[in-house]
């Protein structure tokens, strides 16, 4: 039986990204070359993902048309792309690798996007949630009330109605759809 899965900001073929810090100075990603991410990012996806499975990349797939033209091909399964602000090549480009290029899908009772949608979005009684990228280590915050014993002060906390599947949130593999919920605020 053929299964789903769920990744986003892939960003093959960006050198610049593996230089990229946290917001401690922790290194986003942990190679030193492109080249070394990239084939390692084919080698997760191809280890989860079989030919016959369906995978949905939230957005930001590559940074260069030689990476989208090198790697779509390589990768297992039936691929849609949520398109995201990075996926900037012309339709002709992904359709040759995607069965379907869209701004955003319902799949069960969740939105797919690559930017996060309104919270507006999702207060309807068939929508769980929104399943994102383009965040990637970060997670959707809101504020709640805390109390305390000298009184009530706001915190911020992971909001549970988004779950982010950019690849640094999801050890650079695609999960697959019915474990997503196992990712809620952030958690992995």
């Amino acid at each position: 039986m053929a299964s789903v899965f769920l990744i986003g900001d892939s960003h093959f073929g960006h050198k610049n990204i593996c230089h990229f810090t946290n917001y401690d100075g922790s290194r986003v990603r942990p190679w030193d070359l492109v080249e070394e991410m990239d084939e390692a990012m084919v080698e997760r996806w191809n280890n989860v993902v079989h030919p016959c499975d369906k995978v949905y990349h939230l957005g930001d797939f590559a940074m260069t048309k030689a990476a989208l033209l090198s790697i779509s091909p390589r990768l297992n399964g039936t691929k849609v792309l949520i398109r995201g602000n990075h996926d900037i090549f012309k339709l002709k480009d992904y359709a040759q690798f995607f069965k379907d290029v869209r701004g955003s899908h319902k799949l069960g009772d969740f939105i797919l996007s690559h930017i996060p949608v309104h919270p507006d979005s999702i207060t309807n009684r068939w929508c769980k949630g929104n399943v994102h990228g383009h965040m990637h280590n970060n997670v959707v915050m809101v504020e709640r009330e805390m109390e305390t014993g000298i009184g009530i002060f706001p915190e911020m906390v992971p909001d549970l109605r988004y779950i982010n599947v950019s690849v640094e949130r999801i050890n650079f593999t695609p999960v697959p759809f019915e474990n997503v919920e196992c990712y809620r605020g952030g958690g992995s």
